[in-house]
């Protein structure tokens, strides 16, 4: 058999992404500006947080679940996108009764998110911001309803299903066991509260998550599966396609 001939630049092979025409395929983290100079890729951000999820699930929960909605989502897109590292904290005081939760709070998280938009803008066709934690939501709306005030083409979506339960519960457990299932303490998991978040707002509101479950969960993991994980990330995902393909954002920047 021949030997395939692969060009080189000086002792350096050439990227094969050049001759293949892929646009950005391994992400924005390992794409250089050179690969973007001729580009005007959208830009698509996992916003996730570090905090407790129970005795049984990783800190970074989810983050990991942005990511994997948002690595998902940018494959089915068409057009240019490409994938930014996530944004990995976010404003989760309602857990900082507990070790291991780093909150920035909504007003960083704001500005963090403001800046990040004037920046990726300057290049980027569009960027919108894929959710992972609900805590995030007041940065959000204020951040990228500022971004489209000011003329930027951004938006943002949130990584749901329709009756998912709030926290570390079956949904969360579920799609964990699926996505990262070596990382799930099975045999630490227990129910936690099970109440309608709505009742439950008040004593967080006062108290944080603690004033409700002491173990950190809202809702039963102790049913997640990872079948039930696969079905409701992929819900996830197609909820995200369809809302971002749409590009219908509200004032605040939320697509519809």
């Amino acid at each position: 058999m021949d030997a395939v001939h692969t060009p080189t630049i000086g002792a350096r092979q050439v990227n094969s992404a050049y001759h293949r025409r892929v646009a950005l395929p391994g992400g924005l983290g390992n794409s250089t500006s050179r690969q973007l100079s001729n580009l005007s890729p959208a830009l698509i951000v996992p916003i996730g947080a570090l905090e407790q999820h129970g005795p049984h699930l990783p800190l970074d929960t989810d983050t990991r679940i942005a990511v994997a909605v948002a690595t998902a989502v940018a494959g089915r897109l068409p057009g240019d996108w490409t994938l930014a590292p996530a944004v990995s904290y976010g404003s989760s005081g309602e857990h900082q009764d507990f070790p291991g939760t780093i909150s920035i709070g909504t007003a960083a998280l704001r500005l963090l998110l403001l800046e990040f938009g004037r920046s990726a803008c300057q290049w980027a066709s569009r960027v919108v911001f894929v959710n992972g934690h609900g805590g995030n939501v007041a940065a959000l709306r204020e951040a990228v309803g500022l971004l489209r005030d000011e003329g930027r083409d951004a938006a943002w979506c949130s990584c749901t299903v329709r009756g998912g339960d709030a926290h570390a519960g079956h949904t969360e457990t579920s799609v964990l066991l699926h996505i990262s299932p070596e990382d799930v303490w099975l045999d630490e998991r227990v129910a936690g509260n099970g109440a309608p978040l709505a009742e439950l707002l008040p004593r967080m509101r006062e108290g944080g998550i603690a004033a409700v479950s002491p173990v950190g969960v809202l809702g039963d993991p102790t049913t997640a599966t990872a079948a039930d994980g696969e079905t409701l990330l992929g819900e996830m995902v197609n909820g995200a396609v369809a809302a971002i393909s749409a590009w219908a954002p509200r004032p605040d920047g939320m697509l519809r």
